[in-house]
């Protein structure tokens, strides 16, 4: 998941829709579902890093 747009779609496919307005907050959601996820098997460790980084690097921009 090396985009906003993979991670967004990705998200949708385990039922989390996240849209706030509000971008940091947006953020920090996605970052909470990822790590979740993680916990829960549904992410190896590649695709989990990869997604954290991309999120980092979007907070960073903003």
């Amino acid at each position: 998941m090396e985009s906003m747009t993979e991670i967004r779609t990705w998200l949708r496919t385990v039922g989390a829709f996240i849209y706030t307005k509000n971008r940091l907050m947006d953020l920090d959601l996605m970052e909470e579902e990822i790590k979740e996820a993680y916990r829960n098997g549904l992410l190896d460790v590649r695709m989990y890093q990869t997604a954290l980084l991309t999120i980092k690097r979007e907070r960073r921009i903003e």
